[in-house]
């Protein structure tokens, strides 16, 4: 999934970006309301993760422009204001889920996975294709029974084709769902991650090269 992190204490946004990296998550950091409604209007996020409280463009106001216009995807609005007024006021406003500080990173995980599964089609909760099996709850790859490892980008990018059910998928949907801005990716690092990821799966290949329209499972 693809996340926006809405937050102008710099060192919580990127705590919170960081964890949610290291949980296979592509993740974009602005610090002010903004940026974010700038980001909103040419990328799509499966959730926002909004501080309430920002300076100059309250979130109060991003979270009716998300509404209004239909931008982004699920919104996490996150507050110190702890009372049922402000928490009725909040999703009043048309956020999807509503967190107190402080809160525990576990919590914040479950919430932002649950609101992006709200976001998303029905899919199956295991992926199998081609002698593929996917698991995304334990992010467990095998092929024929064969056990594969492969690091967060690699299994990012063999979920994305799986998902595709046969369709190709283009190099800018890979990036986009697959890396994030903290990354610098072009097509030149897609190129090597899929060249990896072909030779950990093995033979006979399995990853087909599409010209002009991306790559295929």
């Amino acid at each position: 999934m693809r996340v926006l992190v809405v937050e102008d204490e710099p060192e919580m946004a990127d705590a919170i970006a960081g964890g949610l990296r290291r949980r296979a998550m592509a993740v974009d950091v602005v610090y002010d309301g903004a940026e974010a409604m700038e980001r909103l209007a040419y990328v799509d996020y499966d959730v926002v993760v909004l501080d309430r409280d920002l300076p100059d463009v309250h979130g109060d106001d991003v979270c009716r422009h998300l509404v209004a216009t239909g931008a982004g995807g699920r919104v996490l609005m996150l507050t110190a204001a702890h009372t049922v007024t402000d928490r009725v006021a909040g999703l009043g406003l048309g956020a999807d889920d509503y967190l107190p500080k402080p809160f525990a990173f576990a919590e914040l995980v479950a919430r932002v996975r649950a609101l992006a599964r709200r976001t998303a089609p029905v899919r199956p909760s295991v992926l199998e294709r081609a002698g593929l099996r996917l698991d995304p709850a334990t992010r467990a790859v095998t092929r024929d029974g064969r056990a594969v490892g492969l690091t967060r980008r690699e299994f990012a990018l063999l979920k994305e084709l799986m998902l595709a059910e046969g369709a190709p998928v283009s190099p800018r949907d890979l990036l986009a769902r697959a890396w994030d801005e903290y990354y610098d990716a072009g097509t030149g690092a897609l190129r090597v991650a899929m060249a990896t990821l072909r030779r950990k799966l093995g033979d006979p290949p399995v990853i087909e090269t599409v010209l002009g329209a991306g790559y295929r499972l």
